[in-house]
């Protein structure tokens, strides 16, 4: 499967609502709790920086995405903050590696100079050992700080790393 990496466009709206309401369906990842519509998904897509898609070349059929904004205003608008979400029948094929390189070339074409992750869950071992190995750097934990779908608190780890200078 050759997958690409692209700027969203309003046609994608559906599958990326889609892809990003299972990850709030499975209460293990994103802080939402709160579903998107066709409508506000629309509207939220439109005030990121930047959202990309990943697609599979050949079928056409959506498996990810990423939003890209700032994660802070003013004296700290240089950092920005994404989230990632892969389709739960398109993991483990390369897809979020995929995904948070792209963003990392975006962040620094949009200029800014760091990104930083806010509440990366401590269990969610497979996206801490990507973001290590693509240079993040965790900066400590937050104990309890994610209430996870099932109603337990697990810890939230922070992470930086520098994209421009």
């Amino acid at each position: 499967m050759e997958i690409g990496i692209r700027k969203y466009e309003e046609s994608d709206i559906p599958g990326m609502v889609s892809i990003w309401n299972e990850v709030v369906e499975e209460g293990v990842a994103f802080p939402q709790t709160e579903y998107l519509t066709q409508e506000s998904g629309r509207a939220f897509f439109a005030d990121q920086t930047w959202c990309a898609v990943a697609q599979d070349v050949k079928s056409g059929k959506l498996l990810g995405l990423y939003i890209l904004h700032p994660n802070n205003i003013g004296r700290c608008g240089h950092i920005c903050n994404a989230s990632y979400a892969v389709s739960s029948d398109a993991r483990g094929r390369q897809i979020g590696r995929k995904l948070v390189e792209d963003s990392l070339i975006q962040a620094k074409h949009h200029n800014f100079r760091i990104m930083q992750f806010n509440a990366v869950v401590a269990g969610n071992t497979r996206a801490r050992r990507l973001y290590e190995s693509l240079g993040f750097v965790p900066l400590g934990s937050i104990p309890e700080g994610f209430l996870m779908k099932d109603g337990h608190f697990e810890d939230i780890v922070l992470y930086y790393k520098n994209v421009g200078r």
